[in-house]
């Protein structure tokens, strides 16, 4: 049986040693996975203490059993879970923000998925530095480990980017919101002045003289020449910037492919602008607009990009907002409201009917009803009495406490899903971009042979060589524009993303698209995806010769004034505009209502109930079974000591879920259904829905580790979700997906989100993003064919049998064609339909 198992290590200290004790330990064969940091390893499956520790020392490493490790852990995908009544022995199990030092940076410079792997390794190379996790949506960093911060802040400066330590979470917040503005600002303005400028010569070339030079033109073109040379510099400077930091730490990414294609082609055209008579007249064309247009259409998809980003930031900040500012601290005095930053270990607090709980704590008096669906996604409010402990963000519902705070801070259960939020957003799966991971091949490439093809012209060609060579290398460099590669992704995720919307799925990146095509296994919650997510009376039986209308009447009576979602259901069942006082009231905890009622003593309430009471449950023995065989939550109702009805309530199906999973079942994936709540139930919802695979009773922690377990077996999986406690399990998803319906948090963790209360989208979100992997590897591929093929021709292969050079003219009609058949591909996916089967 799977266990987990803590070891202390010694002897690790740095990124490289974490990496190599990780690799030992996964190799043994019945460890199941392994988390290890500088001080810790976290080890799950059968393997023995003995072993796990062995296998550390023969790595060159010591390590002993853990003083924390003084039971197994169960394996989320063996066992259950604890249940929502054990909510408070439960949360010990989440991983303390504070173990160990941690810092947040946040890094300025990065733009692609190139930047994000630099940066990391940088940070992963620092001494000290267990583990490095690179944000890009947040440009932000996670570093856990040792070092210091000014070593991890140098160590970002030196591969070219530009960083700050953030301790303050609001500070963090304001500044990341006021560089999104900023930067959002700037790329609208950048992208209208370059296309303010490149539109009309664009429209001049194809109406006016065709942009070529001649006596009467030159003096208006080196105008324009140095305009152009303007907006370059102003509205493009930092597609330049980026490729001179790029160049000092010799790497490459699409902005050295902008800034060789774009500068290519105004060097051409101001040296045939400057010095005609180099050039032949067949090869004096201007390529001014190319560097106009490519700038602006970059930076119109940087704006684009940016607000998408900033958006997804604000909403993922609401984590933080469930938590109230100020909180109501009892003093000998009377009650004190104070800042939440000035709560104290130990002091007593107040909250009542409605609030929020401010911190972590246990109950000291009273007694009050908790909607906890922030930690346990479940509609159900948990009632709490002395000795039962609250959660930081949870809502009480009905009642008034005074309890003790026992986690302030950081500490919080709520602090520490948000830092799993983030620590699982930011360990996604590496999936490079394809684009990204040929142009670093690929520009080193095209400068090499551009410069060695412009010497051997310039050593062994014809006369006159300087013209030779100018030609040749600019007009490689010209084929070699990155237009058809730049555009070849972002068409298809333009299409796909704008396709997709139409159905009702929202994307949130473009990296969603790409991991969705590749999922194996879809994993579901249950209340409010499944189903849903408001209980409600499918079934009413009747016993010893009771009327349905009257024991409605009596239930809802009994229930009136009540906000607990059970007697919610019941009320609305009966459907009554009035219902009867009932005499001598009294809420028995924890097991249900009594009163008297037409001078008839009633209850209502579990089985629990009815056996405290002395009523005879005999004979409603298998009707009990079955409807929580079934799935029903069953709520009784006894009239003068005896049982007259049974309410079944149950959280039903949506409409569309049964058939909208055979349809996933019919393309192939493994169905899983991933609850907070109890086992019996959700084995009930599962066979009726056509699930696969059942995972109950598990928290937060526990639905991120299932999937993480599940990734851990090679599978591809998709989280589909709709509370805030799903938001973990989002994040650490190949694939998160939030039904429209859910909460904000859940719907901005989430890549996906389903804008339209219905399963089938889900099915059509993976056919739309299969679709367009499909579409951008045909556009991938015809690019690079295009300068596979066209560079060697423009090196001039084809001279010794034509007797002439490539003209520019030309390169510039291929590389304009190479971007049309680009996009004219990509628009295909504008008209795609998924499959209905």
């Amino acid at each position: 049986m799977s266990h987990t198992t803590l070891l202390a290590l010694d002897g690790l200290t740095c990124g490289h040693c974490v990496k190599r004790v990780q690799e030992t330990l996964t190799k043994l064969d019945n460890v199941e996975q392994a988390d290890v940091t500088v001080n810790e390893a976290r080890v799950t499956g059968s393997a023995s203490a003995e072993a796990l520790i062995a296998a550390v020392e023969g790595a060159g490493y010591h390590a002993t059993l853990s003083a924390d490790d003084s039971h197994p852990k169960p394996d989320p995908l063996t066992e259950s879970e604890p249940q929502p009544e054990a909510l408070t022995a439960a949360v010990s199990q989440l991983p303390a923000s504070d173990a160990g030092d941690s810092y947040q940076l946040l890094i300025d410079g990065m733009s692609c998925a190139s930047c994000v792997g630099r940066v990391q390794n940088a940070l992963q190379n620092v001494p000290g530095v267990s583990q490095a996790r690179v944000n890009l949506a947040e440009r932000s960093a996670l570093v856990l480990g040792t070092a210091s911060p000014q070593t991890l802040i140098d160590a970002v400066s030196n591969a070219g980017y530009a960083a700050e330590i953030i301790e303050d979470e609001t500070e963090r917040r304001e500044k990341q919101q006021q560089s999104a503005q900023i930067a959002t600002r700037r790329f609208r303005w950048q992208a209208a002045l370059a296309l303010a400028l490149g539109i009309p010569l664009m429209g001049w070339g194809m109406i006016g003289d065709n942009m070529m030079l001649t006596a009467e033109n030159r003096s208006g073109w080196l105008v324009i020449g140095a305009l152009t040379l303007l907006v370059m510099i102003i509205a493009g400077g930092h597609f330049y910037r980026s490729a001179w930091r790029s160049l000092l730490n010799r790497t490459a990414t699409m902005d050295t492919l902008v800034a060789l294609g774009t500068g290519a082609a105004w060097l051409y055209s101001i040296s045939v602008n400057l010095w005609p008579e180099w050039f032949p007249m067949e090869a004096r064309h201007l390529y001014y607009e190319a560097s106009a247009m490519i700038i602006g259409l970059i930076n119109l998809g940087h704006m684009l990009e940016q607000r998408a980003r900033q958006r997804s930031s604000q909403a993922l900040e609401k984590l933080l907002d469930l938590t109230p500012p100020t909180a109501r601290v009892v003093t000998e005095t009377g009650d004190r409201v104070l800042p939440l930053s000035e709560v104290q270990l130990g002091m007593t607090l107040r909250v009542t009917t409605g609030d929020r709980v401010p911190v972590d704590g246990t109950i000291v008096q009273g007694e009050a009803w908790l909607d906890e669906a922030m930690l346990t996604g479940e509609a159900i409010p948990q009632q709490k009495s002395p000795g039962d402990t609250i959660h930081a963000g949870t809502v009480l519902q009905d009642g008034s406490v005074l309890f003790s705070a026992q986690a302030i801070g950081k500490n919080t259960t709520l602090s520490r899903i948000i830092q799993l939020v983030r620590q699982a957003q930011s360990s996604k799966p590496e999936i490079g971009q394809l684009a990204d991971k040929i142009s670093s091949i690929f520009v080193p490439a095209v400068v090499l042979i551009a410069l060695l093809s412009a010497a051997i012209w310039y050593f062994a060609g014809p006369a006159p060589q300087i013209v030779y060579t100018l030609v040749i290398a600019t007009t490689v460099l010209i084929i070699a524009c990155p237009c058809a590669l730049g555009l070849a992704t972002p068409m298809s995720i333009i299409s796909g993303v704008g396709r997709a919307a139409e159905f009702g799925v929202l994307v949130r990146d473009a990296d969603a698209l790409q991991r969705a095509s590749t999922l194996t296994t879809l994993v579901f919650d249950k209340t409010g995806t499944l189903t849903e997510g408001a209980p409600r009376v499918v079934e009413v039986v009747l016993f010893n010769g009771a009327e349905a209308a009257n024991v409605e009447r009596q239930a809802a009576a009994l229930e009136q004034g009540s906000s607990h979602p059970l007697a919610r259901a019941i009320i609305n069942h009966a459907a009554l505009a009035s219902l009867p006082e009932v005499a001598q009231f009294r809420t028995i905890p924890g097991l249900g209502v009594s009163g008297i009622l037409d001078g008839k003593p009633l209850l209502l309430g579990n089985l629990a109930l009815m056996e405290q009471q002395k009523i005879d449950t005999s004979e409603i023995t298998g009707t009990l079974a079955e409807h929580a065989a079934n799935g029903s939550t069953p709520v009784l109702l006894a009239a003068e000591g005896k049982i007259v009805a049974l309410f079944a309530i149950r959280d039903p199906l949506r409409q569309e879920s049964v058939s909208a999973l055979q349809r996933l079942h019919r393309r192939g994936y493994q169905l899983v259904m991933l609850t907070g709540d109890n086992e019996i139930t959700a084995n009930a919802i599962a066979r009726e829905a056509g699930i696969d695979r059942v995972i109950a009773g598990v928290l937060p922690e526990g639905k991120a580790q299932a999937i993480s377990q599940l990734q851990q077996q090679g599978q591809q999986v998709a989280m589909i979700g709709d509370g805030i406690n799903d938001a973990p399990a989002l994040a650490q998803a190949d694939v998160g997906i939030a039904m429209g319906g859910g909460s904000d948090v859940a719907i901005e963790t989430a890549a996906i989100t389903l804008m339209r209360q219905d399963l089938n989208a889900v099915a059509d979100a993976l056919a739309i993003a299969k679709a367009t992997l499909r579409n951008m590897k045909q556009n991938l591929l015809g690019a690079f064919i295009y300068n596979a093929c066209g560079i060697p021709i423009a090196a001039g292969i084809l001279f010794p049998l034509t007797g002439t050079l490539l003209n520019p003219v030309v390169a510039g009609a291929a590389m304009a064609l190479s971007s049309i058949t680009v996009v004219s591909n990509a628009n295909r996916l504008i008209r795609y339909r998924p499959p209905q089967d």
